[in-house]
């Protein structure tokens, strides 16, 4: 929930940055800036029955009663209320394409005290999308320890070899997977690269290091971290082998479809295999 926002004082004071309730006129009469605009009080009427002088970015000045003008904080609290509203309206968790266990309970680690983590990816519609409010890139529920990522941020993650999306992919413990989803986790070797090795280095040596604190502040490790580390040090060593034999795989296809080809000719009529230098 955003934080709560104690109503304004009957007096705002000089410097209160305001959003425009009403169209800003000039002498005119002509629009000088649309409603919504946000501007900054540089004058303070000694009572509310009187006018703010509020200033707009171009400098422009103007007097505006109080029913005309709401404070910048209050106003975005109020977008980001509509905007939950809007969210809420679409239930999100119906939009799943793929959901899985993730954690101890995945890799039969578990114990009576182990939570049940779910992960997975989530498909807004394209409305949504392109509404003014945009899409969470992830829904969470901390009571049923659910996090789906938005379609795009998850890809995004995978490409950057993360390795709770990788996990994710790889996990055996698949719950609900649609058609679109199906087709995501049969593109999962495309995200293996090279990357493997630094993400998952990286994620065990911080892991690493509070297990050493813990052994070092307190006489001795919490065994659930313990075998989370070897779990990641597995995941990782299989990311990298699965990255090492798809190299090998690519550099073994390619050589086969040169040999294929057998030798060719230049303009010249010399013959030449492709894999070496033209004469």
């Amino acid at each position: 929930m955003p934080p709560r926002i104690a109503p304004p004082p009957p007096i705002l004071p000089v410097g209160t940055q305001v959003v425009s309730q009403v169209a800003v006129r000039n002498i005119e009469g002509a629009i000088a800036h649309p409603r919504g605009a946000v501007g900054v009080i540089v004058a303070a009427p000694s009572d509310a029955t009187h006018a703010y002088r509020v200033r707009f970015p171009d400098d422009f000045q103007c007097s505006l009663g109080r029913g005309e003008i709401v404070t910048l904080a209050h106003y975005q609290q109020g977008v980001m209320t509509a905007a939950g509203e809007v969210l809420a309206d679409y239930n999100l968790y119906d939009r799943i394409i793929y959901r899985c266990v993730m954690g101890s309970r995945a890799f039969a680690l578990d114990d009576d005290t182990s939570d049940t983590d779910r992960r997975g990816v989530y498909l807004p519609p394209a409305e949504l999308h392109w509404s003014l409010y945009g899409v969470p890139e992830q829904l969470e529920n901390e009571q049923t320890q659910e996090a789906y990522w938005e379609l795009q941020k998850f890809i995004t993650l995978a490409l950057k070899a993360n390795p709770n999306i990788l996990e994710c992919l790889y996990s055996p413990l698949v719950e609900h997977i649609t058609p679109l989803g199906q087709k995501l986790v049969d593109l999962r070797e495309r995200f293996l690269s090279k990357l493997v090795y630094q993400t998952y280095n990286g994620y065990v040596m911080s892991q690493f290091k509070k297990l050493s604190a813990d052994l070092r502040n307190q006489g001795q490790v919490k065994w659930k971290h313990v075998m989370h580390l070897i779990r990641l040090l597995l995941a990782g060593a299989k990311a990298t082998c699965r990255c090492a034999w798809k190299r090998i795989a690519t550099s073994f296809s390619r050589s086969a479809a040169v040999k294929s080809r057998g030798p060719m000719s230049n303009a010249a009529g010399n013959r030449y295999t492709p894999s070496s230098p033209r004469p």
